[in-house]
């Protein structure tokens, strides 16, 4: 018997048989409801491990339901509950075959779309990979507070963060990736040299250097297997590589004492076009100190080693930062990084 349990909304009762037949019979605890109005009461008292949400539905469609499931509230209806499913997956169900639904869909929070009429293999994989992939993100959240209680606990009776308590918490990061030994320290480097040429204080270009040494802090979250892993990652797995900036501000926002900290840790995989992550800012949306240590990360990637090719020639990383220059970079930092390689001609600046 599983231990998945789901929420069934649709306001159509054949569907409703449908979806609680193929569940059913894979051994799934199953739930219907024929509302948007429906599904918010059930989930007052009730907290399923996947909700999966019609599109269409009268008087609340499940664009609405999906909003008043997350603002804990029903449209109008005057209730006023705390409710605590803002962590549970929602996966649409549409007869809809064109991007725009999936799209705002996407927007509004969705994880999934699942056709109708259902495919019984497509839906059990589909509800199956989403529960499965909220689980093992928990996990590593539940192992960040791990970390971050430790770290705090070591912390505590400092007064202040030192330069030597970051640096000692970044090589703790590049320990746990086999191929790429002083990562942080050479992005942290690169990004206060960056920062100098652009004509920042000395007091910034040193906070940009601690800003950078902590930007992969996140990465403490995702398991050795994974960030060591030789050969091309899967879906799933990239999936949970992208979730390490969350992961980083996450820990760094319990440290009051440098509240920048978490900038560098949460957008350092920003682009400038806008098709970054984690949240897809775009230009100077992006905070400045992010924009410096994207350049700085992106170079150190290229000039070091990994586990499936060596460090690559400065003219190919030379044309890469040209060719990213305004689309993955700010192509002012994007300039001042090739200044620093047109004068780096004994290929020094990479990793040893």
């Amino acid at each position: 018997m599983s231990d998945k349990w789901i929420l069934v909304v649709d306001d159509d009762t054949a569907n409703l048989t449908v979806a609680n037949n193929i569940l059913s019979e894979a051994g799934m605890r199953v739930s219907c409801v024929k509302s948007g109005a429906q599904a918010v009461k059930f989930l007052q008292s009730n907290k399923p491990d996947l909700i999966l949400l019609d599109v269409h539905m009268p008087e609340m469609n499940g664009f609405e339901t999906l909003a008043a499931i997350r603002q804990n509230r029903v449209s109008g209806s005057g209730v006023s509950e705390v409710l605590n499913n803002n962590d549970i997956p929602v996966v649409f169900l549409t007869a809809d075959d064109d991007s725009e639904t999936e799209t705002k869909g996407l927007r509004a929070g969705a994880m999934d779309f699942i056709r109708k009429p259902f495919v019984p293999d497509v839906l059990l994989l589909r509800v199956n990979h989403a529960i499965d992939l909220t689980r093992l993100q928990a996990d590593l959240e539940r192992e960040v507070d791990v970390k971050t209680q430790e770290v705090i606990a070591q912390s505590k009776k400092l007064t202040r963060l030192s330069t030597q308590v970051v640096m000692a918490l970044a090589g703790a990061i590049d320990a746990k990736d086999t191929y790429t030994n002083g990562h942080s320290s050479r992005v942290a480097l690169y990004s206060r040299t960056i920062a100098g040429l652009a004509g920042f204080t000395h007091e910034a270009q040193e906070e940009i250097y601690m800003i950078g040494l902590l930007h992969d802090v996140g990465k403490i979250g995702v398991p050795d297997a994974i960030i060591n892993k030789p050969g091309k990652l899967n879906d799933e797995e990239y999936e949970i590589i992208k979730s390490h900036p969350v992961l980083g501000e996450k820990i760094l926002r319990r440290i009051p004492d440098f509240p920048k900290l978490l900038t560098g840790a949460r957008y350092h995989h920003e682009r400038y076009d806008g098709k970054g992550y984690p949240d897809g800012l775009a230009g100077e949306q992006i905070p400045v100190e992010a924009r410096i240590i994207a350049v700085a990360d992106a170079y150190d990637a290229m000039s070091s080693r990994r586990s499936y090719r060596d460090v690559l020639p400065q003219a190919q990383i030379r044309a890469e930062m040209e060719e990213g220059k305004g689309t993955q970079f700010d192509p002012v930092f994007a300039d001042i990084m090739l200044s620093m390689i047109d004068a780096d001609t004994g290929y020094e600046m990479r990793e040893k």
